[in-house]
């Protein structure tokens, strides 16, 4: 019987220890990729989706040019729905040469 209890206990610390570290790594790895975005978004390497707010690359392929300015989506989704905004708020973009 005292064998059973001291191999439950054992398995148990040793569950909580790989466990804690495990948690703790993972932490680590979250703050991390947040740094790592947030120093993407300073250097102007990605830009947020206006439709969603999703960051994407600066250099994504699906954009809409609004005279100066240039908005990155995405996909096309978020593309469409950032257009039938724009009609739908009776503005209308140029259309691209």
């Amino acid at each position: 019987m005292w064998k059973w209890l001291l191999l439950i206990a054992a398995v148990y610390v040793l569950y909580r220890l790989f466990a804690n570290d495990f948690l703790k790594k993972t932490k680590t790895d979250e703050k991390e990729d947040a740094e790592e975005m947030e120093r993407k978004v300073a250097a102007g390497e990605m830009v947020k989706d206006p439709e969603c707010g999703v960051y994407i690359s600066a250099d994504a392929e699906i954009t809409v040019r609004d005279g100066d300015k240039t908005h990155r989506f995405c996909s096309y989704d978020c593309r469409d729905k950032f257009l039938q905004r724009l009609k739908e708020g009776g503005r209308q973009l140029p259309p691209e040469i």
